[in-house]
């Protein structure tokens, strides 16, 4: 088949990496001239004028995220190079909290929680036991819980230490108004799912590097089409086909977020027949009730800024008197990074720029004992979509022929890069059936060196 894929973000560049792996024609149209989307390097300088490359966000994965683990591998990434391996560890400066062992599942987060430092028994056998009822329901719960509501009987200090710190990275959404169910998949595929794959991979190579330079190097050797600087403004019909700029395709999947989508669908349905023009309308009626939050990374420097972990988590709390916003901080000279930098990472953040950088740096102060400059702050006003309960997210098919992917789109997992890979593999799978396990099947290796 003939596809055009719009959007080189990772989602884009994932469905263009698994279309190309099947044999088809790809043709990949991208608005800027940088690829990467919400997940790319950026330029920035330390206080003496060095250059550095900082992500527009500190990003993590887990050995749970086997579709872009495999995807990163297919493309010539070095998975034992690439990342820092590590047990789930969730710990405070005070090394307080959760450190898994190198150990089979679900050992690991058996003795995980026995051994947590600073829980008293009454913590550890609340969260065991509400661990075994979620076990027992098979992590299914009712569709409009919330995560707080879900963890009703847990111990103030597990919510505080556990819940809401896991809560807020992987949906980047607060306890009180999170998908329960969403965050039981999460868990279930992350702390109780095969051996590994609780384990943190923290990135040594800057986004870019990790997987969209490495899949447009790909792509380019495969003799599929990149095109930068190539904004679509709207796709029209053809017959059975859909015309994009001033060539036609087989089929097209949409890979923008999803503000963009909707400004493109919203373009394209006059020119449609009035069935694709009722569908595309569907379509956009669904994704224009999402709602989105906020990411703030704040990058600091001090020549003696040093963590005795890759990363810790930080105790968050938004009280006017004393605000601390920021929920985790990244050491990235750990991660391959100069040394003194650090990255402190504010999910569901509100405010301003200047407001939170000036908090975060009194945190850094108040928590880690550091006198911080600072170096950049960015914020993702559009990051993740809003992961609360019986939410209704836009379906990958928007007309025949015409599709969708990117990590709002339907799915099992909230709004990170292995629910963007997922997506974009289910939505090549749609538009050619037959090639979702192109990739897989001639991936070098199932698992990544540990």
């Amino acid at each position: 088949m003939k596809l055009a894929i719009i959007g080189a973000g990772w989602a884009g560049l994932a469905a263009a990496v698994q279309a190309t792996a099947s044999g088809h024609d790809v043709t990949v149209f991208e608005a800027a001239h940088a690829i990467g989307g919400r997940a790319r390097a950026v330029p920035g300088a330390l206080p003496d004028g060095t250059p550095v490359l900082l992500d527009n966000g500190q990003h993590i994965l887990i050995g749970a995220y086997r579709e872009t683990l495999r995807l990163l591998e297919h493309v010539g990434v070095d998975l034992k190079n690439a990342f820092v391996r590590r047990p789930m560890t969730l710990l405070f400066p005070d090394r307080r909290g959760l450190h898994l062992p190198d150990w089979p599942a679900p050992l690991d987060a058996l003795a995980g929680i026995l051994t947590a430092g600073g829980w008293g028994a009454a913590d550890k056998w609340s969260l065991l036991r509400l661990a075994g009822r979620w076990q027992w329901q098979r992590f299914q719960c009712a569709e409009g819980a919330t995560v707080a509501q879900l963890c009703q009987g847990l111990s103030p200090r597990v919510m505080a230490e556990l819940i809401e710190p896991l809560c807020v990275s992987a949906l980047n959404t607060p306890a009180p108004r999170a998908s329960a169910q969403v965050f039981l998949r999460v868990l279930q595929d992350a702390l109780f799912g095969a051996s590994g794959s609780s384990n943190l991979l923290l990135p040594r190579l800057d986004l870019s590097e990790l997987f969209p330079n490495a899949a447009a190097r790909w792509l380019a050797r495969h003799d599929s089409r990149l095109l930068l600087g190539a904004r679509v403004e709207a796709v029209q019909a053809r017959g059975p086909q859909w015309q994009v700029r001033d060539e036609c395709f087989d089929a097209v999947i949409v890979a923008t977020p999803a503000s963009e989508s909707i400004r493109l669908l919203e373009r394209s349905a006059d020119g449609a027949g009035a069935a694709a023009a009722g569908a595309m309308q569907q379509w956009i009626e669904v994704c224009s009730g999402l709602k989105f939050d906020t990411i703030c990374t704040v990058y600091a420097w001090s020549a003696s800024a040093t963590l005795a972990q890759p990363m810790l988590a930080l105790r968050s709390s938004s009280d006017p008197g004393a605000p601390a916003p920021a929920q985790f901080v990244f050491d990235r000279a750990q991660l391959g990074g100069p040394d003194g930098l650090l990255a402190f990472v504010v999910s569901a953040s509100q405010g301003e720029r200047a407001t939170l950088q000036a908090q975060v740096l009194v945190q850094a102060q108040r928590q880690l004992g550091l006198q911080l400059e600072p170096i950049q702050t960015l914020v993702e006003k559009r990051a993740t979509f809003a992961c609360t309960p019986a939410l209704r997210r836009p379906g990958h098919r928007i007309a025949t022929g015409l599709l969708a992917c990117g990590d709002y789109v339907a799915g099992p997992y909230p709004a990170t890069l292995e629910g963007a890979v997922r997506s974009a593999l289910d939505a090549v799978q749609q538009a050619a059936p037959g090639t979702y396990d192109a990739v897989s099947e001639t991936s070098t290796s199932k698992e990544p060196q540990r």
